[in-house]
C-alpha cells in the first residue's frame, strides 16, 4: 500500500510521523501550520483538521492518524460509505504505545497496516476483527492475494459468523490455487475439506466455502455459501479487424453460459498478433479489466489443436487462432472447443493447469 498519509496534530505526533517516514518514504505527512518547523517532508495545512481529514479520507488508500481514537471517529464518521470503498484508518496514540486498526481492517488493509506500523515503532498493535483475534479464516479475504473474486450472491456475513463461532464449515475446491491456507498453518478445527461437492452437501456443515470457476446451481445451500472465483479461464479469440466489442462479449458469454462457467473467472484474452490491434478486443479488455495477450502466428501454428482450419491457415498463417491462443496463454487444456460466430468471430476457452 503506497497511497498512505499521516496526520499529526501534536509535536509528539510529528516526531512519530518522522519515524514512520524513514521506514515508509512514500507516505506523506500532513500537520497544522501552527506547528510549522524546519524540514521539507511535512505538508503544512491552514484549514481546520476537520476539513483536511475530509479531503484526505476521500483521496487516499489509508490514513494514519496520530491523535485520540475518539477524535478520529468523530472526524471520519460523516464520510463513511461502505467497507468496500472506505480507506483504511489506523490510529496511533500521542506516545506511540498503541497502534489501533480502526476502519476497513480486512478489505481496506488496516489490520495489516497496523501490524507493520507497530513493528516499526515497537508499539502494541490493537486488532479487534473476530477472524484475526480468533486466528481463523477471514471469509471476505480468502484468495485475495491470488486475485480471486466473490460471487455477489454469496452470504459473506452469515458464513463469517459461522466461522468465528466455530460452526462446522465445509470447503470444496475444483479450480484455482491450492495453497490458500495449508502452507501457513493448520486449518481451524471447524473447517473440513471435501473431495466432492456431493459429499460436502450431504454433510452436517452449517456453512460452505466453494472455490470453483463453474456455475453452482444448488438452492439448498444458496443462503449459507460463499463462492470464490479463481482466475483460471483463458479466452482465445479469432476475429477480423472490424469485430466489435459487443460481438466478442456476446460470443464469449454464449460459451460461458453453455458450459456453465463463470465470467468472474476469466483471467485473460488471447489472440493473434496483427499489424494493427483490433479495437473491439482492446475495448472489451479494458472495460472488463482483463489482460490481453497476443501471439505470433509461428507460436500458434506450433500448438496442437483439435479443430484446424484450412481457411484460417490461408488468411492467418496458422491453422488455429482461438483454440491455439487459449491453450498457449493458459498452459492448460481446452474446456470449450472453437465456437464460430459468423462472419467474424471464433471463441475457445482453456483452463490453466494449477
Amino acid at each position: 500500500m503506497e497511497n498512505v498519509v499521516i496526520i499529526a496534530i501534536t509535536k509528539n505526533g510529528i516526531a512519530t510521523a518522522h519515524l514512520l517516514k524513514q521506514r515508509f518514504p512514500t507516505w506523506k505527512i500532513f500537520s497544522p501550520s501552527k506547528l510549522r518547523q524546519d524540514g521539507k517532508d511535512i505538508e503544512w495545512f491552514d484549514e481546520s483538521t476537520t476539513l483536511k481529514v475530509k479531503e484526505l479520507f476521500q483521496n487516499n488508500e489509508a490514513l494514519v492518524c496520530i491523535f485520540s481514537l475518539g477524535a478520529v471517529i468523530r472526524l471520519v464518521a460523516p464520510h463513511l460509505k461502505d467497507k468496500k470503498t472506505d480507506p483504511a484508518v489506523v490510529v496511533i496514540d500521542d506516545t506511540a504505545k498503541f497502534v489501533i486498526s480502526t476502519l476497513s481492517g480486512h478489505l481496506g488493509g488496516a489490520n495489516e497496516l497496523a501490524e507493520k506500523i507497530a513493528s516499526t515503532l515497537g508499539a502494541i498493535p490493537v486488532i479487534t476483527t473476530a477472524a484475526d483475534v480468533n486466528k481463523t479464516i477471514a471469509v471476505d479475504l480468502l484468495g485475495r492475494e491470488f486475485g480471486w473474486s466473490i460471487d455477489e450472491t454469496s452470504s459473506v456475513t452469515k458464513v463469517s459468523a459461522f466461522m468465528v463461532n466455530e460452526e462446522k464449515i465445509g470447503v470444496f475446491q475444483d479450480a484455482g490455487e491450492k495453497d490458500w491456507w495449508l502452507p501457513k498453518k493448520e486449518l481451524p478445527k471447524n473447517v473440513h475439506i471435501y473431495k466432492s461437492f456431493d459429499e460436502m452437501i450431504a454433510s452436517d456443515c452449517k456453512g460452505f466455502l466453494i472455490i470453483s470457476d463453474k456455475i453452482i446451481e444448488n438452492k439448498e445451500i444458496q443462503d449459507r455459501v460463499v463462492i470464490y472465483r479463481p482466475k483460471t479461464l483463458f479466452v482465445g479469440v479469432g476475429l477480423h479487424w472490424d469485430t466489435t466489442k459487443d460481438t466478442i462479449r456476446e460470443g464469449m458469454n454464449f460459451c460461458l453460459s453453455k458450459f456453465k462457467i463463470s465470467p468472474k473467472s476469466v483471467a485473460k484474452f488471447a489472440s493473434i498478433k496483427k499489424e494493427d490491434n483490433v479495437k473491439g478486443l482492446q475495448e472489451l479488455s479494458s472495460e472488463m479489466n482483463v489482460p490481453l495477450e497476443y501471439f505470433d502466428k509461428t507460436d500458434l501454428s506450433a500448438i496442437s489443436i483439435p479443430n484446424p482450419s484450412d481457411v484460417v491457415q490461408t488468411f492467418e498463417g496458422t491453422p488455429s487462432v482461438s483454440e491455439a491462443a487459449a491453450i498457449k496463454s493458459s498452459g492448460g487444456e481446452l474446456i470449450v472447443q472453437k465456437h464460430k460466430f459468423p462472419p467474424n468471430l471464433t471463441i475457445a476457452i482453456a483452463r490453466r493447469s494449477n
